[in-house]
């Protein structure tokens, strides 16, 4: 077993069901068909009594398409039980050869039976390899299922729990080609692994985004690994409640049971490469379809299905190319461009354009030719924003929509016909979520701000951002201010003026900048004054606080505790007394004195406290 790791989930439980649903892998649009080779790894079918554990190295299959059938799709599956005996990450044989190509598993699904009987499937998408090669025998070599010829649990009654003889090998090659005289087609792939057995005796599969125009031809294909040619216990295969057979190849009752439809062979053994004609089971205007797979015994194992269904629809699309406004106007130049390239059908001409802002229609236009399958229109046109809608709005284009959401045309997919876009009109108007900005007062009504900070709402494409103290001098582009990263006020509660400059506009809108009072860290002081004339410390200054908070008042105490002195922001204490009864006009001693600052704030009810040592 191999070499590159897949960590897989161990589960505890004796019976527990693990899968990947089937589910859409891609679609083909066009005149496409499909087909697939194949072939086995065990030499019988594996329910036969014998020498059943017998395991091939490799198999071929043979590749023969018209010359006028173009390779576009090649995807190869490989198949097989995991080896509970080994460490997770050497369960999965992940890497095999194709005609000596290596080819690595791209996707890997695994299925749960029992504690010891799990199973996996590995995808690798290998449309180069293919086309490099064209017709030819392919061989498969590696895939390293030897581990079966010893396992207790496949091939031997030794096992606990015993062998159920569900050891098989194989791979599958899907092709999806292009041949110009074919009818439009809708090729679907869908992938994963699913199963029945014995003890999980049914599964739906779901498949989605069809669409069945004509239901003339339609077929589906599985691949299918595990099937028993000698067990047909309570087996079936629906399609829309209706049972699927091929007899004599797939009956009614055993669908799985080691055949190749397209080769018309019983010897593939455990695992089944079959389509069938539904063309009376899928009804036109169906974009589901709803597989049934029943087993009261035999494990079946669904690894593909494809199915090829006429479709003769257009897919339209639409991209914005450009678009400009200009300032101080409501118009808005839109270059588009409309494609048709998921498509079977022509898109026709006159099909109807819609065009919204926020959502209400304001404008519209047609195709002006018909556009052909991958085929792609450009156009242009002026659509005028009416002035309820927002100078910032969303602009959406939908195609094949009459202005009311509605279309004239049936297409393979009706839900990508729009695209979206921001548009900002360049309009003289306040800019929105401008924020206000605010400091704490870093002494004498005063701070820097940083008025750049106000940017991050400005939209997007400016080529300049000026700030102004008057909204004259903005108009008037005339005395911007110097240095907005560091902008000290002038005032308490300031108005600024912002101009954003565009290549062809400009918006001018305006925000507050305010200076408030708090604590902060920066309160700073001396704890000593000495007003001795030399104009060094003449007075107590605590930054911060007597600087900051103008209401402040503060109290003096000498150390007995006496008050001697009471002043505020206009009359800091200046080494003299003026409380007590003895208090004059003359220097207090030099002494340590005491403060107790009362800040008068509503949201600072705390006094500060300190002391400071007067001395001349």
């Amino acid at each position: 077993m191999k070499k590159y790791l897949f960590f897989l989930l161990v589960l505890s439980e004796l019976y527990s069901f693990g899968q990947v649903p089937i589910e859409l892998y891609r679609q083909f649009n066009g005149r496409f068909n499909h087909t697939a080779i194949g072939n086995t790894l065990n030499i019988l079918d594996n329910s036969l009594a014998g020498n059943f554990c017998d395991i091939l190295p490799e198999s071929s299959a043979n590749l023969l398409l018209e010359p006028n059938q173009e390779i576009v799709g090649a995807y190869l599956y490989w198949s097989g039980p995991m080896n509970p005996d080994v460490i997770q990450e050497e369960q999965i044989d992940n890497l095999v050869y194709l005609n000596g190509n290596e080819v690595i598993a791209e996707e890997t699904y695994t299925y749960t039976l029992t504690s010891v009987h799990k199973y996996f499937a590995c995808f690798a998408d290998i449309t180069a390899i293919v086309q490099g090669i064209g017709n030819s025998n392919y061989t498969l070599t590696e895939l390293d299922l030897s581990f079966i010829l010893t396992s207790p649990y496949f091939c031997s009654s030794m096992g606990n729990p015993p062998a159920n003889q569900t050891n098989y090998g194989g791979w599958a090659l899907s092709i999806v080609y292009e041949q110009d005289d074919l009818p439009y087609n809708q090729v679907s792939v869908f992938h994963g692994l699913d199963g029945v057995s014995s003890l999980n005796n049914y599964i739906p599969i779901e498949l989605t985004n069809l669409n069945v125009i004509d239901n003339d031809g339609a077929k589906i294909a599985f691949l299918a690994w595990e099937g028993d040619e000698n067990l047909a216990n309570g087996e079936s295969l629906f399609i829309n409640g209706n049972q699927l057979s091929n007899f004599p190849l797939n009956p009614a009752n055993n669908a799985f049971n080691g055949t190749n439809s397209y080769t018309n062979s019983d010897e593939l053994h455990n695992m089944d490469l079959d389509f069938y004609n539904i063309q009376n089971n899928i009804a036109v205007g169906d974009t589901e379809a709803l597989i049934e797979l029943r087993s009261l015994q035999d494990l079946v194992m669904v690894n593909y299905v494809v199915t090829v269904l006429n479709s003769q629809l257009p897919d339209v699309t639409v991209v914005i190319d450009d678009l400009d406004v200009s300032c101080d106007n409501r118009d808005v130049w839109v270059s588009y461009t409309i494609f048709n390239v998921n498509s079977t059908e022509f898109l026709p001409e006159n099909t109807p354009i819609a065009f919204y802002a926020n959502g209400i229609f304001v404008g519209s236009s047609i195709t002006i030719n018909d556009i052909e399958i991958g085929g792609e229109e450009s156009n242009s046109i002026v659509v005028t924003i009416p002035g309820n809608i927002a100078n910032d709005f969303t602009l959406t284009i939908a195609v094949d929509d009459v202005g009311t959401g509605v279309g004239i045309v049936q297409e393979t997919n009706e839900s990508n016909n729009i695209t979206i876009q921001q548009v900002s009109l360049l309009l003289n108007s306040p800019i929105e979520n401008l924020v206000n900005l605010e400091l704490c007062d870093e002494g004498d009504n005063q701070a820097t701000f940083d008025l750049t900070q106000v940017e991050e709402n400005v939209p997007v494409g400016a080529i300049e951002i000026l700030y102004f103290m008057s909204l004259l001098d903005a108009e008037s582009l005339i005395n911007p201010i110097e240095f907005p990263e560091e902008y000290v006020n002038t005032d308490v509660i300031e108005t600024i003026f912002i101009r954003v400059n565009y290549p062809d506009c400009y918006r001018i809108s305006e925000f507050k900048i305010e200076i408030k009072n708090c604590l902060t860290d920066t309160i700073s002081g001396t704890n000593g004054i000495s007003p001795n004339g030399d104009g060094i410390n003449e007075t107590l200054i605590i930054s911060g606080i007597t600087d900051v908070f103008e209401k402040h008042v503060i109290k003096i105490f000498n150390r007995y505790g006496t008050l001697i002195f009471e002043g505020g922001y206009t009359e800091p204490w200046n080494g003299k007394a003026n409380r007590g009864v003895n208090h004059t006009s003359s220097l207090l001693p030099v002494s340590t004195y005491y403060y107790v600052i009362d800040l008068h704030d509503d949201s600072i009810s705390e006094p500060i406290t300190g002391w400071v040592y007067l001395n001349y």
